[in-house]
């Protein structure tokens, strides 16, 4: 396994990390407790050290399952979390709307309202939430999950900090956000990490966060670089998701585009021999060798899963064939 500093935090991850989202059942048509912590232990025996979650994933569950899973490894581990994302009225409607749901996935008449809010004090009880589930006196890693238009930026950056000073977090990111905003954040204090979605399918932050990262020494947590699966192999045109599973209504997850995604990874097999490796360890290993991008979060419910991802992080793919992948996408799948 490859290991990258986060930002200019000192902090040596690991090139691949486990994103516990799927763990926690929220949108995702749940998950073995049993599954999910033999999962990370998997990880950290054989090297995958950054563990990745949030407390809007399953409210709350996914970050206790990882407080069960790291409970006397807590030295092996770094250890990313959120805030900003209410959902048990705390906030008593302040904020901004984000979305309703109800305890599996999102519906426009869920019981569940989710707020984005960041304000300082709001920060404070979610941290301490986080470091109660996750059982644990700090946090690595914590980013805001996605941006408040109603807390300035630099309000909220300036509590992190202090929480930072305080010895509660160690380093700051966030997600969701746009370049104009890091600079808000920069500007008020150490920011290390931007984590957005990317994968061969989602490269819209090429241009902007990418680039930006790169610049300023930021790291670049992708999430969902296998587009929840599909860039996997894995997920045929006859794969039939189940309840709760947001795949099932999701557009680049028709059988069609199933078939074309079929296409273009058939297109990759000189490569998966060249490397030896399998589909999905190659499209990891194109996703970390992107020009500002330094970590790739991959889900996984069981131990098997884990294995084949953390080999994705010694897949060195050279820069012809980054271009011929590149290619082959364009040909195949532009669209998705």
């Amino acid at each position: 396994m490859r290991y990258r500093e986060i930002g200019e935090s000192g902090i040596k991850a690991s090139v691949v990390a486990f994103g516990a989202w799927a763990i926690g059942g929220w949108f995702w048509g749940g998950a073995e407790e049993g599954d999910a912590i033999a999962a990370i232990h998997a990880a950290l025996d054989n090297g995958m050290n950054l563990l990745d979650t949030a407390p809007i994933y399953g409210m709350g569950h996914s970050e206790t399952v990882v407080g069960k899973a790291i409970r006397g490894r807590r030295d092996q581990v770094v250890l990313a979390t959120k805030c900003g994302l209410i959902w048990d009225g705390s906030n008593q409607g302040r904020g901004e709307f984000h979305f309703a749901m109800d305890e599996r996935t999102k519906r426009d008449d869920g019981p569940i309202k989710v707020y984005r809010y960041a304000a300082p004090a709001s920060l404070r009880r979610e941290v301490d939430e986080c470091l109660k589930r996750l059982g644990t006196d700090h946090i690595d890693v914590m980013q805001t999950h996605w941006q408040d238009g109603t807390t300035p930026i630099a309000e909220t950056m300036a509590c992190l900090m202090d929480l930072k000073r305080e010895g509660k977090i160690r380093a700051i990111g966030c997600s969701n956000a746009t370049p104009a905003q890091m600079a808000i954040y920069r500007a008020a204090g150490q920011l290390d990490v931007d984590q957005e979605l990317y994968s061969m399918f989602d490269r819209k932050h090429e241009a902007g966060n990418l680039t930006y990262c790169a610049e300023h020494k930021m790291s670049f947590f992708a999430y969902s670089p296998l587009s929840q699966g599909l860039l996997t192999g894995k997920i045929g045109p006859d794969r039939v998701f189940g309840p709760g599973d947001q795949r099932l209504t999701k557009t680049r997850f028709s059988v069609e585009n199933r078939r074309r995604v079929a296409g273009m990874l058939a297109a990759f097999t000189p490569l998966t021999e060249k490397y030896q490796c399998t589909v999905g360890q190659l499209v990891i290993g194109w996703t970390v060798a992107q020009p500002g991008c330094t970590h790739a979060l991959v889900g996984a419910r069981d131990p098997g899963q884990v294995k084949e991802n953390l080999q994705g992080g010694d897949v060195v793919v050279a820069p012809e064939d980054c271009a011929f992948m590149r290619t082959m996408l364009m040909q195949h799948a532009a669209d998705l």
